[in-house]
Formats: structure tokens, sequence, C-alpha cells
């Protein structure tokens, strides 16, 4: 029974891998895609949630904050996928973050990614942006079930070596 219910779990586990692999490759499609558009700069607003409802911006923008394109993917699941936001193509970042009546009538966790994403514009605008910001790789081995998996086949090596030596 305990068996069973552990091969249940790793069973979990090993999905929840395998989706969010999925969800990672729905990102960099979509950031793809807004790089194709033009000469644009893409902004990424984020509000991470571990247990509710999370939520990730895209922003494709000119040099001077107009916004070209805007996507969000917002939910709990894995499941979550992009959608565009046809509401704020046109419209300024500067102006738009500075709406507050523009800004109430989205819902909290879009609110939170646009505001985000500004301060992000900002930063890059004030020349404070962090080295870190411009890092785009996605390297799938470093997520916590693949770095687990590399260390314990490094313990099991030691274990082997020193039984053998």
């Amino acid at each position: 029974m305990i068996i069973l219910i552990g091969l249940i779990v790793v069973g979990a586990f090993l999905l929840q891998g395998l989706f969010g692999i999925f969800q990672i490759k729905n990102f960099s499609r979509n950031y793809r895609e807004l790089r194709l558009l033009g000469p644009y700069r893409i902004l990424i607003g984020k509000n991470p949630k571990r247990f509710f409802s999370g939520s990730l911006m895209l922003i494709a923008i000119d040099n001077d904050g107009n916004i070209k394109e805007a996507r969000l993917m917002q939910g709990v699941t894995v499941f979550a996928k992009f959608r565009t936001l046809k509401k704020l193509e046109g419209k300024n970042i500067a102006v738009l973050a500075a709406d507050y009546q523009e800004l109430k009538r989205m819902n909290k966790l879009t609110r939170q990614c646009l505001l985000n994403a500004y301060k992000t514009f900002v930063d890059f605008k004030t020349q404070k942006l962090l080295a870190s910001a411009y890092d785009t790789s996605v390297n799938v081995f470093n997520m916590p079930l693949f770095t687990k998996i590399g260390l314990m086949a490094n313990n099991l090596k030691a274990n082997m070596s020193k039984k053998f030596n």
C-alpha cells in the first residue's frame, strides 16, 4: 500500500515537471513571436504565486514606450496559456501606469503585472537595470526535479566507488 502511494506521488511529481516543460515552451514561443514583430523591446511583468493564481505579461514596446502588443498568462495550473490583450495596444506604458482609472478597470493580477513591467521599463531607461534582467535563457535542467536527480546520481556514484575501492 505504501509503495502504491509512493508511486502515485512520484508519478504526479514527474507529470507536473513534464507539464512545466510545456508551459516553458509556451512562454518561449510567445516571447519569440513578439521579438519577431520588429524592432521592439519585450517587457516582462510578473506576479508569481505559489498556491493562488499567478500571472505573467509580455509587452512589446517601441523606444518611446508605446505598446505594440501585450499578452497575459494567468492561472493556477500549468494549463494556463497566453492570451492577447487588445485593450493595451497603441497605449503608452508610462501613461497607462499613471492612469488610475485605467488601472482600476484591470483585475488585480493584470494591474500588478503591468506595474512590474513598467518598473522594468523605468529601470532600463534610467540605466539601473541589472544584468540578470537581460538573461532570457531557460535551462530546464536547473528545475528542482532534475537537480534532485543529479544529486541522487552523484551520491549513488560516490557510494558505488566506496564499495568497489
